[in-house]
């Protein structure tokens, strides 16, 4: 068997196989990870050089090559900034290229044949992976990144629910349950929910958090304080607005996300309720700007840094032929109480 027909053949398993360790060490050593011993990445070059396996043959020249691509459409928000903080920085280390994309015009519609075309695009690029953030991936472009053999991995998608996608976020159902949980300690009853699109499957998860604290309480929640939106500061603004001039208004609101929490603070100034004294709030993502805000927020703190680089990790492993020991990865959340939260009066 010549050398050239045996390199075809060869894959990241075989490597790992013949020096003894596992799929994701191998990766390891192609993607330059220093978490690796000397002896164990001599070990694996030496097989790669032995069975002449093409894609890492000249490791820092595969490297310089690979790109990967970042789809996103809410540039302009903290907690996409704070997730591509991550993202940059671990392809980075990982000596890859990185590219920002907003999606393709009528992303959402887009048809077998520019799906094939667009894929085709990237992969003539030097792309080897895609990783989508908080944007749907139509399922044209998932057929045509599969038939292309071309990783992708969402983060925080509207949809976990594809098998052929491999999705990062994080523990929303218990983020949501610990913000509920936080303000039931502090004696308020009426709290209200103002979150994102329930089709979403973060939003929705942290809505089923947020409704299990109030269960377990004994408390049943009021219709009416519960709204459904975007996750924008505006929409945070309209419904606290809605809310805050109700005959009985509530005590405390937990908002779907920062954005949403920042437009409830803005319209507890606008009517001259004091926070934390006559409303609290609680945020989710505990983005830099939850800090910022007067008072500074209590927020549910996602990953997000973290989330960013399991990403890359994720996306550059499965190149390689190495898939993840599960198709939806979650990193687990914290709470962070501030000052925007406080007793019931």
């Amino acid at each position: 068997m010549s050398r050239r027909s045996h390199s075809e053949r060869a894959t990241l398993a075989d490597v790992a196989r013949l020096a003894g360790v596992s799929p994701a060490t191998a990766s390891k050593v192609l993607n330059g990870r220093s978490d690796v011993g000397a002896n164990t990445r001599d070990l694996v070059l030496g097989v790669i050089a032995e069975l002449g396996y093409k894609p890492t043959t000249a490791r820092r020249d595969v490297q310089r090559e690979r790109t990967l691509v970042t789809v996103l459409d809410i540039v302009e928000s903290r907690y996409a900034g704070t997730v591509l903080q991550g993202i940059l920085v671990s392809a980075t280390a990982a000596q890859t290229e990185l590219l920002l994309r907003l999606p393709p015009e009528d992303w959402t519609g887009t048809s077998r044949t520019a799906a094939r075309a667009w894929i085709a695009e990237l992969r003539a690029s030097g792309v080897v992976g895609i990783i989508a953030l908080a944007v749907a991936v139509p399922d044209s472009v998932l057929r045509a990144a599969e038939d292309a053999e071309l990783a992708v991995v969402t983060i925080d998608p509207i949809d976990t629910t594809d098998s052929r996608v491999v999705s990062i976020g994080s523990t929303n159902w218990a983020g949501g349950r610990s913000a509920t949980e936080h303000v039931i300690g502090l004696g308020h009853r009426r709290i209200a929910w103002i979150g994102g699109p329930l089709g979403s499957t973060p939003s929705a998860e942290r809505f089923h958090g947020y409704q299990a604290a109030l269960h377990s309480a004994g408390i049943t929640p009021d219709d009416v304080m519960i709204r459904h939106d975007t996750f924008s500061v505006e929409a945070g603004l309209q419904h606290a607005h809605d809310m805050l001039t109700l005959d009985e208004r509530p005590t405390a609101i937990v908002a779907g996300n920062d954005e949403i929490a920042v437009g409830v603070l803005a319209a507890a100034n606008e009517l001259d309720i004091a926070v934390p004294g006559d409303l609290s709030v609680t945020g989710f993502d505990d983005t830099p700007q939850a800090q910022w805000t007067t008072p500074r927020l209590t927020s549910v703190g996602q990953p997000l840094v973290g989330m960013g680089r399991m990403a890359v990790e994720t996306a550059l492993s499965m190149a390689d032929g190495v898939q993840p020991a599960s198709r939806h990865l979650q990193l687990a959340t914290t709470l962070n109480v501030r000052d925007s939260t406080g007793p019931a009066t």
